[in-house]
């Protein structure tokens, strides 16, 4: 698929609010939607875990988050000092802005986000033009293609030894195994926790690190950043392997089949390696015309207007996996709508 620098969409519209692409487009909200934009995991856990939110709403929370770093430091066999929770991956993001100084680059595609924390920070669309910076910004796997290179880590830590590479992993859940950490002193590694697990609205996320980088991100970070109900569900979570082993077992069943119904249509799709992937639409198709014949019908795709690197003259969806029946019906719109 092809890549190439794309104008920024200021002030984009997409999924994760519902409520407020429907008002961006005028359209009154549908009974049923089903949401295609968002790619966090649909499938919740056969038993949500208790907690006590009256006293955990009461107390303050734990500043250093001892009990999630230990499980994360078992997990990956890595000291506690290398591990640092967050208020989500965008707290971690502007973190390391503060902390990382100037000349930084962006590996395009990448999540719009950076570009609000490194607002300088140059564009560069090949992982061999790293050397010329100091800090080098990826997500593996991608946002919005979904591919992962599991390559990567090695070659940068390789190739690069005196480039800090920041490796947005906040999808790396969703994949069959995940990686082994690579303990190379240049690589920042970034973890959400609000796409695997139902926790979107309660914002938790981790940094694995060099301690000297886990440190400076401390010494910036505001006390007490992550709150209790927070770090009480995601330690329930992170110990709950059935569901994640459900979930993994469900996409990689699900998503190669959603994936290949929209191939047999003629759709070109980025190679994804997790549940989400990108569509391309054929030309002399208006991508927001499309979204917005899609929304009347109560289905949501996300545009890629703001992802810098995807081809201006061209346009995209970027689409989750859903349930197959879901799956079944954007297929069926696309094809009326687009073919």
């Amino acid at each position: 698929m092809r890549l190439k620098p794309a104008d920024r969409l200021q002030n984009s519209i997409h999924g994760a609010n519902p409520e407020k692409l429907f008002q961006a487009f005028k359209l009154n909200i549908p009974e049923r939607i089903i949401n295609f934009a968002t790619n966090t995991n649909i499938l919740k856990p056969a038993n949500f875990p208790e907690i006590d939110v009256q006293a955990l709403a009461a107390n303050y929370p734990d500043p250093d988050c001892s009990e999630l770093r230990e499980i994360i430091s078992q997990s990956e066999n890595i000291p506690t000092e290398n591990i640092l929770f967050t208020n989500g991956i965008n707290e971690a993001i502007f973190l390391l802005a503060k902390i990382l100084g100037n000349n930084t680059a962006i590996l395009q595609p990448n999540y719009p986000e950076y570009r609000r924390a490194f607002p300088d920070a140059h564009d560069i669309y090949s992982i061999y033009e790293s050397g010329a910076y100091s800090n080098v910004i990826i997500s593996n796997p991608n946002n919005p293609t979904g591919e992962f290179h599991a390559s990567l880590y090695d070659f940068a830590h390789r190739k690069f030894p005196d480039v800090k590479f920041i490796i947005d992993e906040s999808y790396i859940y969703f994949l069959p195994e995940i990686p082994q950490v690579q303990r190379a002193k240049n690589i920042i590694l970034l973890r959400s926790l609000t796409k695997i697990f139902p926790l979107s609205g309660a914002r938790i996320g981790y940094v694995i690190a060099n301690p000297e980088i886990i440190a400076a991100m401390k010494n910036s970070q505001p006390y007490w950043s992550v709150n209790a109900i927070a770090q009480e569900l995601a330690k329930k979570f992170l110990l709950d392997e059935d569901f994640l082993i459900h979930t993994r077992e469900f996409y990689a069943k699900a998503a190669p089949e959603f994936r290949n119904s929209l191939q047999k249509l003629g759709f070109e799709l980025s190679d994804s390696h997790t549940h989400f992937f990108i569509l391309r639409l054929p030309d002399n198709h208006d991508d927001m015309q499309i979204i917005q014949e899609l929304l009347k019908l109560g289905l949501i795709v996300r545009h890629t207007r703001n992802f810098e690197g995807l081809y201006a003259d061209e346009k995209y969806f970027r689409i989750a996996t859903r349930f197959p029946d879901e799956n079944i019906l954007l297929c069926d719109a696309l094809r009326k709508l687009v073919l």
